[in-house]
């Protein structure tokens, strides 16, 4: 059963065409159903000369999706990764499309019966395109994002909380899932792509909202999916080894973050929230109108001296431009420290009062598959964690140890098949450095075949003396830790966090860490959780 794809799978998939289906609520689609606009008033502010012979048609629809064209729709042809837009035009005009959109000139057998646009830089043309139709519901609204290679989710989820704490109603669009007042949606990729995000926008903004949080991916800075947005508040976590496979170089990958504090086609930012402990945060500085610094090692404008962590979650008081905070969070981890700075920071930028973040804070209980425990009243600990990068295995390894000190740490983890190959040795050799026993599995193989990924993993790995074990079969794999841990041990189950399917080959499956381990458990007698941890279970 094909359930979802993960992260920026438009890679694989190709994104000229975003082949997932994201079905809307019905009520949400009967309004945008509704709305109509002028082809010539879908092109303002492009550079785009709209033919005389079709200005005045009247667009119902934009769309991308050559699969969700609905008669009277603007379909933009856009060139993907692993397909072009521009095959799927037939199929467009067949559904009732009326318009098309693209670089290419109009084949010659589509002279004469649909409107051919043919428009530069198209992504950016998508972007002011979908504004124009929807009334450009982010002037609306008050947006935050968060952009870096770890941390997004959880500190996007802080913010929303903390928003959500002063009664407005507001949006988040991340890795998990993409909320509105209206409803909640699958979420295809972490960030939406550009026409699917304005129609979120303008449910915000048609039923009172005036506040919205999103993951800024590189991907979706680099292909534009946030032109024409202006935000109140950009954050950045930090930057580690990913997503090589489509930046080719790591200054590439840097150059596409840097775009959001440079401005996305709408102005700088009005503040930018940077981490001052991050060398790269620190090459951000400037960019925005206004710059606030969060760290535990530099000289920052939002920290604090000392925390207390524990398996309950943080305590600690954060010094601040606007005073002191007395944070409480049921979030565990050194590496949430500063997740919970960062996000003091976006809400202040939004002029959110400290009583509301402290009371955002307290009230987020957990993020869903980030160090989120397994607990049936077995003797060892189970923790599930989206890692999925060296930087983010190593603090998952690293906040383990500096939780439980004395028992072992079992670390299973694979790599995603047809994703960045250089990052498999180096996670390799973070998990034989620090964890007492590595179970090498697979994650979302895709084509590639699982033994040759974990090959990968081991060229790293065998540069420690780390010990490991090799089981390709994942549920396996789980039952295997579970065995193998004793009294006292922790078992982290990395890599795939919330997601609830496996991308084979030839098919995805159900299959989520956190149902396996509570199976696993069972299996071996467990059945009910010895108390309650402070965080989900």
């Amino acid at each position: 059963m094909k359930i979802g794809l993960s992260q920026e799978e438009e890679q694989a998939r190709g994104d000229a065409t975003n082949q997932v289906d994201t079905p809307l609520n019905p009520f949400a689609y009967q309004k945008k159903a509704l709305l109509r606009r002028k082809l010539v008033e879908l092109f303002e502010g492009t550079q785009t000369t709209v033919p005389s012979v079709a200005s005045k048609l009247e667009i119902r629809q934009v769309t991308c999706d050559s699969r969700k064209v609905q008669p009277g729709a603007l379909f933009f042809a856009l060139r993907g990764a692993k397909a072009d837009g521009n095959a799927f035009v037939q199929d467009a005009v067949q559904r009732g499309a009326i318009a098309i959109a693209s670089e290419t000139p109009a084949p010659g057998n589509l002279l004469g019966t649909v409107a051919w646009i043919q428009v530069q830089e198209e992504r950016k043309a998508l972007a002011i395109a979908a504004a124009n139709f929807f009334g450009h519901p982010a002037n609306a609204l008050q947006l935050v994002a968060v952009t870096g290679t770890n941390g997004k989710t959880t500190t996007t989820s802080v913010i929303d909380a903390i928003v959500k704490a002063s009664g407005a109603k507001t949006g988040l669009f991340g890795t998990i899932a993409y909320h509105t007042p209206i409803g909640d949606y699958p979420a295809p990729n972490t960030t939406p792509e550009s026409v699917d995000l304005q129609g979120f926008f303008a449910e915000i903004r048609d039923t009172g909202g005036k506040h919205a949080v999103l993951e800024a991916s590189s991907h979706s800075l680099a292909m534009d999916r946030l032109w024409g947005c202006h935000f109140q508040a950009a954050v950045f976590t930090n930057l580690t080894r990913e997503h090589m496979d489509f930046h080719k170089t790591f200054e590439d990958y840097f150059d596409a973050k840097k775009r959001l504090f440079a401005g996305t086609g709408a102005g700088a930012p009005e503040v930018a929230v940077l981490n001052g402990d991050d060398e790269f945060g620190k090459r951000l500085a400037g960019l925005a109108k206004k710059t606030l610094t969060y760290g535990l090692e530099s000289n920052a404008d939002i920290t604090t001296k000392k925390f207390q962590l524990t398996f309950e979650g943080l305590t600690f008081t954060a010094q601040t431009p606007n005073g002191k905070l007395n944070v409480v969070s049921p979030l565990v981890g050194r590496i949430n420290v500063y997740n919970l700075l960062a996000a003091i920071g976006a809400s202040q930028a939004l002029g959110l009062s400290n009583d509301i973040l402290e009371t955002g804070i307290r009230n987020l209980e957990s993020v869903s598959g980030r160090f989120q425990r397994i607990d049936l009243g077995q003797p060892f600990l189970v923790i599930v964690d989206y890692a999925h990068t060296d930087n983010a295995l190593e603090n998952l390894i690293r906040t383990a140890r500096e939780l439980n000190p004395k028992g072992r740490i079992i670390t299973l983890f694979g790599c995603g098949g047809e994703k960045d190959r250089t990052k498999r040795p180096v996670m390799g050799e973070v998990t034989g450095r620090l964890s007492d026993l590595t179970i090498l599995s697979s994650d979302n193989p895709r084509s590639e075949d699982p033994l040759k990924i974990i090959s990968d993993i081991i060229v790293g790995l065998q540069k420690t003396a780390g010990k490991y074990l090799i089981e390709p079969d994942r549920e396996k794999a789980i039952s295997l830790a579970m065995d193998e841990a004793r009294a006292g041990d922790m078992v982290l189950l990395a890599g795939k966090g919330h997601e609830n399917y496996q991308i084979l080959a030839d098919r995805t499956l159900e299959f989520d860490d956190r149902e396996m381990a509570r199976r696993a458990l069972r299996d071996r007698g467990f059945e009910g959780p010895r108390g309650s941890s402070g965080f989900g279970t």
